[in-house]
């Protein structure tokens, strides 16, 4: 089932597809934002440059945005740890892109889709879970599901709209017969 809004989110380590690890700890920073992506996903292809963005936008702001690639790069190759190490080195990402290939920490999650945001406050609260934005067609959106959710915690607010339905392609999961 996976993590709900309001839910404390524990601190993680994951590897960098392009060497070392990263711990994430929500008390590090005012807002962390997690978001599960993809290298091959029309959604998310169609949603990073947004997210980028908001990476850029909130990074004075104390607001930490890292992504993690969860599916299985058996069945995907496109979404391999060397895929993902070349768009890093290409500049396409504003922040630290990880892997979780055992998909133990996506299931910790219980993310869904590609893309699936997550945004934790300081105190390590769930505040908010869904899409990016309302529909990933229109770039005039500019990921304001996120932006929104940001700009309360920031501001101390509470998060009005906390859960959106994530919308993208399923998370490709490793089963027996991909990892043999």
């Amino acid at each position: 089932m996976g993590y709900q809004v309001g839910d404390k989110v524990a601190p993680f380590t994951l590897p960098r597809v392009n060497g070392g690890e990263v711990t994430v700890d929500p008390a590090s920073a005012a807002a962390t934002v997690v978001v599960f992506t993809a290298n091959h996903c029309p959604y998310a292809l169609a949603w990073h440059e947004r997210i980028q963005q908001v990476a850029r936008d909130y990074a004075d702001r104390d607001v930490h945005v890292v992504q993690i690639n969860p599916n299985n790069e058996v069945t995907h190759p496109a979404d391999s740890t060397a895929a993902s190490a070349e768009r890093v080195a290409a500049g396409h990402f504003a922040g630290p892109y990880l892997r979780d290939e055992p998909q133990e920490l996506t299931r910790t999650f219980g993310a869904e889709k590609t893309p699936d945001v997550f945004i934790i406050d300081r105190t390590g609260t769930l505040v908010y879970r869904g899409a990016p934005d309302a529909d990933y067609e229109d770039e005039s959106q500019r990921a304001s599901y996120i932006r929104d959710a940001l700009d309360a915690v920031l501001a101390g607010r509470p998060v009005t709209r906390s859960y959106t339905p994530p919308r993208g392609c399923s998370i490709k999961w490793r089963t027996a017969e991909s990892t043999a």
